[in-house]
């Protein structure tokens, strides 16, 4: 609140999500706002999370940028906490080819003991991470998943029938895609949806890793509607305000250059609250992504 990480929302969160089966937590993603935090608030918020955390899940940080060199001295920063890896997205912008994503990954692989999610989002950094290339990144010892947002369900089934090798995780990051993402053998997936009807996500991926597609897709189509809300104006405003909304957070504010969301958004947010009961039976929640 007041241009201020509000930590006092933020130990409320992670103390509800640690007390679910969800596989970790990663503080400082993008939809933590990263792009938008400095250089002593993303130490103090890895602090915090390990803090609050207290040894209970994974923590993988948010490590990723576009300048080599940067990312590894980042990196330097989050090893000074026990937390088990990174999320690092391709490099945005300036939009190198497969060559220079390989060497960008193969530089920060060598630089650290700590696991190494790779993000792909070509519509955020205007590059696709290859197949091709994930594969050869797949052969470092600590590069050891994906959070895939390719945006082509064809490279992800490709990728999905191909696995790098048995231990290489596929994590979706489209939301959109959870549930057909899983169907396929996927591994699960760091979604910002998932801060709203959490019990709901983990309940289909429980039913799909019990054999049980058909009781998951019902499932499925009872929280699928509301994810293209989230979306319909820059992320996480919308997850925040609803976060607000819901009492699970003291503030709705973003920094700029993002902005609160539209009235006719929060008209359209506001009814699934009040029809899906959250609003009368509250929880905590944190971001996962």
């Amino acid at each position: 609140m007041d241009d201020q990480v509000d930590f006092h929302s933020y130990r409320q969160l992670v103390d509800h999500y640690t007390a679910k089966p969800i596989a970790g937590l990663i503080p400082v993603g993008t939809t933590g706002e990263s792009p938008a935090i400095s250089d002593d608030e993303f130490e103090e918020v890895l602090e915090k999370t390990m803090e609050y955390n207290e040894g209970k899940v994974p923590v993988y940080a948010g490590v990723g940028g576009s300048y080599t060199a940067k990312v590894v001295k980042q990196l330097k920063i989050a090893e000074k906490y026990r937390i088990q890896g990174i999320l690092s997205v391709s490099p945005y912008y300036n939009r190198p080819d497969q060559r220079g994503i390989f060497e960008h990954f193969r530089k920060i692989s060598e630089s650290t003991h700590l696991d190494i999610i790779l993000y792909n989002i070509p519509y955020r950094t205007g590059r696709n991470i290859e197949n091709t290339t994930i594969y050869r990144l797949a052969e470092f010892r600590n590069i050891r998943g994906l959070k895939d947002c390719s945006g082509s369900i064809d490279q992800t089934a490709q990728l999905l029938l191909n696995r790098p090798h048995d231990e290489f995780s596929i994590l979706t990051g489209e939301d959109a895609l959870f549930f057909i993402t899983l169907t396929m053998g996927g591994d699960g997936g760091i979604l910002a949806s998932a801060n709203l009807q959490t019990d709901s996500f983990l309940e289909v991926y429980r039913r799909i890793r019990e054999n049980d597609h058909q009781g998951a897709f019902e499932k499925w189509k009872e929280i699928a509607g509301f994810i293209p809300m989230l979306f319909g104006e820059p992320n996480p405003a919308p997850l925040k305000y609803c976060l607000y909304r819901m009492g699970l957070i003291q503030s709705p504010e973003t920094r700029l250059p993002l902005t609160g969301i539209s009235d006719q958004l929060k008209a359209r947010l506001d009814e699934f609250l009040h029809q899906s009961a959250t609003l009368e039976q509250p929880a905590r929640e944190v971001v996962l992504s």
